[in-house]
């Protein structure tokens, strides 16, 4: 009796384990469209052998735990591509809006030898219309007509380099307000991480790796974490992560210690900050490090590069305007920027100089300074451009198209190279419905089997009990 009794507890194990094992496969599928999942297993295994007078006895089949199928080679690897796109993308976004702040159509295909400003509208059509204004007043210097689009072309282009100067300000100005909210979202994450750290801890203190759902959790937090800051794990037990970063000289800087947070992060407008000792970290990754590479590098340039342009024009208009130096400036002199670019304040239509005291058809300085559209300015000659004024902002434009340009080359490679690492990593963890419902199957079969066995056992037991002896 002893063995039909240890027959039917051992049927009732494996019936308990099936239906554990199909239990999982249904949560597998309905996880299939998750991508923070990892497939999930049930680990099955004997609960030990006894010595009977027939010999060694197995206790019988048990669900032993579950198991998630993960590679963390591949984690790590998905993080690192996760921060470089986050990074190239970043870097892209600033550069659009600097394009589009910009108001110039941009030909990226252009060398940067060459004018990358096109359109009609924009500050290379305001240049232009500038000095051709000047042209036509050279030509008819009594017209009054010519004098009031003279004037209206010159406060258009006082505009636009302001409203420029102005816009690329804003662009520069979202891209800090997008670094401290970055910043406030890695604060945020670093201290669900180290929850999460000690929850796992809790509840892997007797059973390692059995808290799935709850890494689950920590991976794609450290993943969203990633996207932001370059980042590394480092296990620092009872299933518990260490998460640090890098500083400048290549060590690790620790910001979460298992369930303890090191500091947090912080963003003075120039440097972010980390650790317990509010150490400098290396951007070598992530949207923080895009955003910066774009606000202090292209965005900067051409702000630069704009106030050049604006001191060179004010610089050689006045002294064309001007030639004495005695009878009034075209540009406020003290306008040196592309910001504080403009028209000195009593200049009129009636009182526009075509000539410094001349007779009333003498033509000298507005003929002179239309001539400075085709003059070739030097740095080496002491002056604040090189080039054209036209050809030197095409250049400005270019370099910006051209730094965009490499942007979405990177952005794009980026994303396929991450898709493909990804695509790697989903061979292993990733919810395969052929294969799920084929398990389906199988741990049916495997259920319905050991029901028979089951019903098996009760028949005789009922043999046993109720007819033996009639």
């Amino acid at each position: 009796m002893s063995g039909l009794f240890a027959s039917l507890n051992s049927s009732v194990k494996a019936l308990t384990a099936h239906s554990r094992a199909i239990e999982i496969t249904g949560k597998n599928l309905a996880n299939v469209n998750n991508p923070d999942y990892a497939r999930q297993r049930v680990v099955y295994g004997d609960r030990g052998t006894v010595i009977t007078t027939t010999g060694a006895e197995s206790l019988g089949l048990e669900a032993l735990g579950v198991e998630q199928l993960r590679d963390s080679l591949l984690d790590r690897q998905v993080m690192r591509e996760i921060a470089l796109k986050s990074s190239f993308e970043a870097e892209q976004s600033g550069y659009q809006r600097a394009q589009a702040g910009l108001g110039q159509s941009i030909d990226r295909s252009a060398a940067a030898s060459e004018t990358g400003a096109a359109g009609t509208t924009g500050l290379a059509a305001a240049l232009d219309d500038f000095f051709n204004a000047f042209q036509s007043f050279a030509a008819r210097p009594t017209d009054s007509g010519e004098r009031q689009t003279l004037l209206q072309k010159s406060a258009i282009l006082t505009d636009r380099f302001q409203l420029a100067d102005a816009r690329i300000a804003q662009v520069q100005a979202d891209l800090n307000t997008e670094i401290a909210t970055e910043v406030d979202d890695v604060n945020r994450l670093l201290e669900t991480i180290a929850e999460l750290n000690a929850q796992i801890g809790r509840f892997e203190i007797n059973a390692p790796g059995s808290a799935v759902d709850l890494r689950d959790q920590r991976q794609a937090r450290l993943e969203e974490l990633a996207a932001k800051l370059p980042v590394e794990i480092r296990s620092g037990g009872d299933g518990q992560v260490q998460v640090v970063t890098r500083d400048g000289a290549g060590a690790d800087l620790v910001l979460v210690d298992r369930a303890v947070v090191q500091g947090g992060v912080s963003f003075a407008g120039t440097q972010l900050t980390a650790g317990a000792a509010a150490t400098p970290v290396a951007l070598t990754a992530g949207s923080i490090k895009g955003a910066l590479a774009a606000r202090d590098g292209a965005i900067a340039t051409l702000r630069t590069d704009l106030d050049q342009l604006a001191r060179q024009i004010v610089t050689s208009v006045n002294a064309a305007y001007n030639p004495s130096g005695a009878s009034g400036d075209f540009f406020v002199n003290t306008g040196t920027t592309a910001a504080s670019l403009a028209l000195v304040g009593t200049l009129t239509a009636t009182s526009l100089k075509a000539s410094d005291g001349g007779a009333a058809g003498d033509n000298s300085v507005a003929l002179a300074v239309a001539q400075l559209a085709n003059t070739a300015f030097a740095t080496a000659g002491g002056d604040h451009i090189d080039g054209t004024f036209s050809g030197f902002f095409g250049k400005t434009v270019s370099k910006l198209g051209q730094a965009l340009a490499g942007a979405n080359s990177r952005a794009e490679d980026q994303a396929n190279i991450e898709q493909l690492v990804r695509s790697q990593r989903d061979g292993v963890s990733g919810v395969s419905l052929d294969e799920e419902l084929a398990d389906l199957m199988k741990y049916q079969r495997a259920f319905q089997a050991s029901s028979r066995v089951f019903t098996v056992m009760d028949e005789l037991l009922d043999v046993v009990v109720n007819q033996l002896g009639r």
